[in-house]
């Protein structure tokens, strides 16, 4: 197959990448590199089956020949980034989203939309399933986020409905693994950088807020099925094990063997009091669920944020 990245030298597009890549099909990565980073796919960069081309699909995805597949990934996804980014990151959103579309609907290819638990707000349901229609601020500081995906997620039903594109819509969780930007604010990879660099560990609020974590690995096997499936509607992929911030916080310190201190600070505005998905529907569709434990998954990763401390003292 001849399958289009969006956002593909990104966090989770890079290991997407490297899974078709693996499976002998011809990838073509988009990405701007305002979130994205190049070290992501160096190890592609010579295979004659990769082709990057630097763009924002904001403005049009400048792709020639067939396309198959569609895997509509670009867009900031951590708070520092798409608060850096707030128009960016809506024009992402929407242009970027009907440039896709229109790519697919060209092409007759199947496209797979990267939306976000986050679509769910400071949710009142918990566990949080695809029926919940959420509780999002819409003029809040992270609603250039939210309302973004949930934008996204409309327009793509609308292709479905009246073009009858093959469209899938993904629910993403809390995601994590190799090729995280240490300062890309989220409580996983920012506790691990400030334990490897024995600083205090910076928790928001009282620490009693619960997320729920996912391996990349089981992440990309998630999104490789729901977009090979006939089903059309949103599904949740994400990690049901959840753990309170706090918890989390001292995980780490174990783990890195530190006795750091942990710090409080204020809660930012809308950040959810609770996150874990129901994962029914990926489990009885897609026959998915995860399989790596969030010790294994933790311990890999504070592999990799070490190499990359090694080579570069300034990078974490």
């Amino acid at each position: 197959m001849r399958v289009v990245i969006t956002g593909g030298a990104g966090f989770i597009g890079s290991h997407l990448c490297d899974r078709y890549i693996n499976e002998s099909h011809e990838v073509l990565c988009l990405d701007n590199f305002v979130t994205g980073s190049k070290t992501n796919i160096t190890q592609l960069m010579q295979n004659p089956k990769f082709t990057l081309i630097e763009c924002d699909i904001s403005d049009g995805l400048p792709v020639d020949g067939p396309v198959d597949r569609i895997l509509h990934m670009a867009s900031p996804a951590s708070p520092i980034g798409y608060l850096s980014n707030p128009l960016l990151t809506l024009r992402a959103g929407s242009l970027g989203t009907f440039n896709a579309l229109d790519l697919a609907r060209k092409h007759d290819a199947r496209i797979l939309l990267a939306s976000t638990s986050e679509i769910y707000g400071d949710p009142k349901v918990h566990p949080q399933t695809e029926d919940y229609w959420g509780n999002v601020n819409p003029i809040g500081l992270r609603s250039v986020y939210d309302e973004a995906k949930r934008f996204s997620e409309s327009v793509v039903m609308c292709y479905h409905r009246q073009y009858g594109v093959q469209t899938r819509i993904v629910r993403i969780f809390n995601t994590y693994g190799p090729r995280m930007q240490a300062n890309d604010g989220r409580a996983l990879p920012t506790f691990l950088s400030q334990a490897l660099a024995g600083e205090p560990l910076t928790v928001f609020g009282d620490g009693q807020q619960t997320r729920s974590f996912c391996f990349v690995s089981d992440l990309v096997e998630g999104l490789y099925r729901l977009l090979e499936s006939s089903f059309t509607e949103p599904v949740n992929l994400g990690n049901p094990d959840e753990i309170t911030v706090i918890e989390l916080a001292r995980e780490i310190c174990d783990l890195v063997d530190q006795a750091s201190e942990i710090r409080f600070e204020t809660l930012p505005q809308d950040d959810p009091q609770l996150r874990r998905p129901d994962i029914s529907r990926a489990q009885d569709i897609l026959d998915w669920n995860p399989t790596v434990t969030r010790q294994e998954g933790i311990a890999r990763t504070l592999d990799h944020f070490r190499q990359v401390l090694q080579q570069t003292p300034s990078s974490l």
